[in-house]
């Protein structure tokens, strides 16, 4: 059997979403389709709007075969580190294919950029230098780096300047690094970008729009022709089970709670605080009554948004600069559920599989796991309190959700 592997948050699976898992099939000829998935919270910084079993679940609904998490250690990275984490865990599992969604559509312009790059790795890092002597943040300052040197390049340079294609292009880089016996492919985003916050097609919306429809109105049903039924279905379920949709507000007391008990030594010491920012966000956190205020306090020319809710996401779960500092690959592949076809799959490469397959917390132990469960109990703190010790228990008491139908 051969398998095209996918990498997603699906917050939530949408018809974009199905589109893709669709083409990406079509474009293989992959008999199955394997996602790798973000857990509780993302790869931008923030919780996911409902948890990874309810996507798990709208996934496998959606057409996907098998879905397996990404280990927070990878999720809340910026996007080499998080590619590189998801490209492992689809190699480990035997995938023929890797496909993604890009604004390019065009995997040539992948190619020609990458080996571009490559024979001009040192200027470009003495232009990232530069740009960031002059206040630029880091992903900025990248890509005005790679704009200078990729406009030599004769015909259409890849934009690194978009989030899908920035990420295509470290899914690339990390298969072509490691060699990889794995093909990429790509597919042009339909419609929707990837920030829209307003639905502009009668079927093809962002996520970013669902989500600020969804929490807007009393009703979801206005979201209805963006997402298919059982996406919606689950969504309803999610709500009426644990009373919310999960937001960085819904986290705030809990954030606020933390900054004021650390001094700045302390905070220091947490994964990406740098340079003296840990006396900003503590004076700050003391005049903020909202996340969005407070991020809008934080927030600098050096310092992305993005960048900033991965800092805050690391507050929350007392994440450290320790506990990070080993992080080289991932260790284990945690199986969220499989369909029957996925079930077949993993019996017949059980052997050939490079990574253990874990379907119940209790048989394995690794510090990249013990980071996942922490991030699963904060993240239930987002819930109303009645539903938090539920949403506690279901990451050991549940077992990978099985199908028995193929979509």
């Amino acid at each position: 059997m051969k398998a095209v592997g996918i990498v997603v948050e699906y917050n939530p699976f949408h018809n974009g979403h199905l589109y893709h898992v669709q083409q990406a099939k079509e474009k293989s000829g992959a008999d199955i389709v394997i996602a790798v998935m973000s857990g509780p919270f993302l790869q931008r910084g923030e919780p996911a709007i409902v948890s990874k079993w309810a996507r798990t679940e709208m996934a496998l609904k959606g057409g996907v075969n098998i879905v397996v998490e990404l280990p927070y250690s990878f999720a809340t990275q910026h996007a080499s580190i998080f590619a590189s984490g998801a490209v492992d865990i689809l190699h480990s599992l035997g995938c023929d294919y890797i496909c993604f969604g890009s604004e390019s559509g065009n995997i040539q312009e992948f190619i020609q950029t990458f080996d571009y790059l490559q024979k001009n790795e040192a200027l470009e890092n003495e232009y990232i230098k530069q740009y960031v002597n002059e206040g630029y943040s880091y992903p900025k300052a990248k890509s005005f780096a790679i704009e200078q040197i990729t406009s030599t390049i004769s015909g259409q340079p890849l934009n690194l300047s978009t989030p899908n294609n920035i990420l295509g292009y470290e899914y690339y880089k990390a298969v072509k690094k490691n060699h990889y016996p794995i093909e990429l492919l790509t597919i042009a985003r339909k419609q929707a970008d990837y920030h829209d916050e307003y639905f502009s097609s009668e079927t093809i919306a962002s996520a970013t729009s669902i989500r600020k429809e969804m929490l807007k109105e009393d009703s979801i049903q206005s979201i209805e022709p963006f997402i298919p039924g059982s996406t919606l279905h689950i969504l309803q379920t999610y709500k009426d089970n644990y009373q919310v949709f999960h937001t960085w507000e819904n986290y705030w007391s809990y954030l606020k709670f933390r900054l004021l008990q650390l001094t700045p030594r302390e905070l220091a010491s947490i994964y990406e605080v740098e340079e003296g920012l840990e006396n900003r966000i503590i004076k700050y956190a003391k005049q903020a009554d909202s996340f969005h205020h407070f991020m809008s306090l934080i927030k600098t020319k050096r310092y992305t948004w993005t960048r900033l809710q991965r800092i805050c996401v690391h507050i929350l779960t007392n994440t450290t600069k320790v506990e990070m500092s080993n992080l080289t690959k991932p260790a284990y592949i945690r199986l969220l559920g499989t369909s029957k076809m996925g079930r077949t799959y993993l019996k017949e490469k059980k052997k050939n599989i490079l990574l253990p397959v874990i379907s119940k917390l209790s048989s394995y132990q690794h510090h990249q796991l013990d980071l996942d469960i922490r991030a699963s109990r904060i993240f239930a703190f987002g819930a109303p309190l009645s539903s938090q010790q539920e949403l506690i228990d279901i990451d050991y008491k549940m077992p990978p959700i099985m199908i028995d139908t193929e979509k």
